[in-house]
């Protein structure tokens, strides 16, 4: 995607995008968790690089639209990731704790400018990053059980409906500093609709189940999760 951003024309990420969601969609799949909406300002990201469009928001934005566009074109629905952005990060969430200093102003600058021109164009489908971000919620968590970063923010602020879904929860960033149930109850707390790739399935499964039980989750908040899972499959039947 370096390389596409590079051309400066995103008529090329729309080809990328088409061509991928062509094959995808004659091989079966209906979603892809592309692409890349982070903006790559941090010369020692090791995670991101040449995954993101560009150093440069204004470059990055009309890069991310056009790849959905290609997608959807082809049948295919994008996903637009890593929010609130995994760009300017020096660790990588797959093996353990990342973190962006940046408030929350200095990303409406830069990493919000890619996200709200997904958000515009209709995204369907946000991917959270297990990065912290202390000088926007005052807290370490990852921004995957961060209800600021998932509710205040990219809901009410930037307006976002549809559906949230979380980074793979396999990875270091959470097993290091959670269990699967406390992972799960977590993120669905903070605004995750969708779970992806627990390491323990059952223990996440069960935690779920019980917080219900409990109280700790209402059968309310499990229910807005699966009205905007059943509109999106309900939408790509279409």
């Amino acid at each position: 995607m370096g390389a596409i951003g590079a051309t400066g024309d995103p008529r090329n990420a729309y080809e990328c995008g088409n061509t991928i969601g062509t094959y995808l969609h004659r091989y079966g799949f209906d979603i892809d968790f592309a692409p890349v909406a982070d903006v790559n300002t941090n010369p020692e990201n090791i995670v991101i690089g040449a995954r993101a469009f560009s150093d440069k928001p204004e470059i990055a934005a009309p890069m991310v639209t056009n790849y959905l566009q290609g997608l959807k074109d082809a049948g295919v629905t994008g996903c637009i990731k890593h929010f609130p952005g995994h760009g300017d990060t020096k660790a990588d969430t797959h093996f353990g704790y990342a973190s962006s200093q940046k408030t929350w102003e200095e990303m409406l600058s830069c990493e919000m400018v890619t996200f709200k021109a997904g958000i515009q164009w209709g995204c369907q489908l946000i991917m959270t990053a297990h990065i912290s971000a202390p000088n926007v919620t005052g807290a370490d968590m990852p921004a995957t059980m961060s209800s600021v970063i998932l509710q205040d923010k990219l809901r009410r602020e930037l307006g976002y409906q549809n559906l949230i879904i979380a980074d793979a929860m396999e990875m270091g960033a959470i097993t290091q500093q959670y269990t699967n149930g406390e992972a799960a109850v977590g993120c669905i707390k903070a605004g995750v609709d969708i779970v992806l790739g627990p390491q323990v399935f059952t223990e996440a499964f069960d935690a779920v189940i019980k917080a219900v039980e409990a109280g700790e989750i209402t059968e309310q908040r499990i229910d807005e999760s699966v009205r905007r899972i059943l509109k999106l499959k309900q939408s790509i039947r279409k």
